[in-house]
């Protein structure tokens, strides 16, 4: 499905993709409670709810690449090693983050077991969500972007590929200041989906989210930095970018934070792992010699 999803944006059918992509999620909501308040099937029915929602852009991606008068349609397959070598290694940022998310994860709770206990652990899953749904906009709005930093790049367009990123870096600022707002606005409305004011959970989570809401002042432009470079070929810096923003900052700072502060000391980890994080992006963003795309390439006349 997401591979069908990002070939649909590379092809000029963004539309078809959202489309598609509304509509599983449509789907998978309408038949979750069809096969589990109805039929009562269970936690069996929830997940073939959730494979059939996204069966939907894979049945139409199907349908639309095989017809060859598409930009992209499936063709006779060729073996090349090199190729495969250079998608691997250009896609070693996606590895980073899905690998380490999982140990992340389990480490938080762990350590908030230590300092808070169990109300800590609901309390951080909440304001986890929040951040994830905020993160999505980026993450979107990345997606959207990459195919056309690809395609200007290929094209060797640089006064669109400069206009293009330049552009995008605003469109980032403003989705994080609203974002920003928003979370500090709608904090109660937004925690009290998951938890009752008058349970222990509540207080946490809101106190927590008002603090690491700021933290959305920075994750979009590390998430587009990490896409960016991806979409330029340029997977070694990518997975660098990805590797230390979810898995070394947030190391150090779980580690080191909560010792200070406590309890608190989580709700400032956020901003402190993507702040530090944009520091660290400077040398990143300087000319590596070995010919691939770097930021002073798509700011240089190259």
């Amino acid at each position: 499905m997401n591979n069908f999803t990002l070939y649909m944006i590379a092809s000029e059918k963004a539309s078809l993709s959202f489309i598609c992509s509304i509509a599983g999620g449509i789907l998978n909501i309408a038949l979750d409670y069809i096969f589990i308040a109805i039929f009562d099937m269970g936690i069996g029915g929830a997940a073939i709810a959730t494979g059939l929602g996204y069966s939907v852009t894979t049945a139409v991606g199907l349908v639309v690449f095989s017809q060859k008068k598409n930009l992209l349609h499936f063709t006779k397959p060729v073996f090349r090693f090199q190729v495969l070598i250079n998608a691997a290694t250009n896609g070693c940022s996606e590895m980073a983050t899905t690998f380490v998310t999982g140990i992340i994860t389990l480490m938080f709770n762990w350590t908030m077991l230590h300092y808070v206990g169990e109300n800590g652990v609901a309390a951080v899953t909440i304001i986890m969500y929040v951040l994830m749904f905020a993160s999505s906009l980026y993450t979107g709005y990345s997606y959207g972007v990459a195919p056309m930093i690809s395609y200007y790049y290929g094209e060797k367009n640089h006064d669109k590929l400069k206009k293009l990123v330049t552009t995008s870096l605003k469109v980032i600022a403003v989705i994080s200041l609203i974002t920003l707002a928003f979370s500090l606005i709608a904090t109660k409305p937004l925690v009290s989906v998951f938890a009752r004011p008058d349970n222990p959970v509540y207080e946490l989570a809101v106190t927590g989210n008002r603090i690491c809401s700021f933290a959305l002042v920075f994750i979009g432009f590390n998430i587009f930095a990490s896409g960016m470079f991806t979409a330029l070929s340029n997977g070694i810096i990518s997975a660098i970018l990805a590797f230390s923003r979810s898995f070394v900052f947030m190391l150090i700072t779980m580690l080191i934070l909560p010792a200070f502060s406590g309890s608190m000391g989580f709700g400032w980890q956020p901003q402190q792992q993507n702040g530090w994080h944009l520091f660290y992006l400077g040398p990143c963003f300087s000319n590596t010699g070995n010919g691939t795309a770097t930021w002073e390439n798509v700011y240089s006349s190259l």
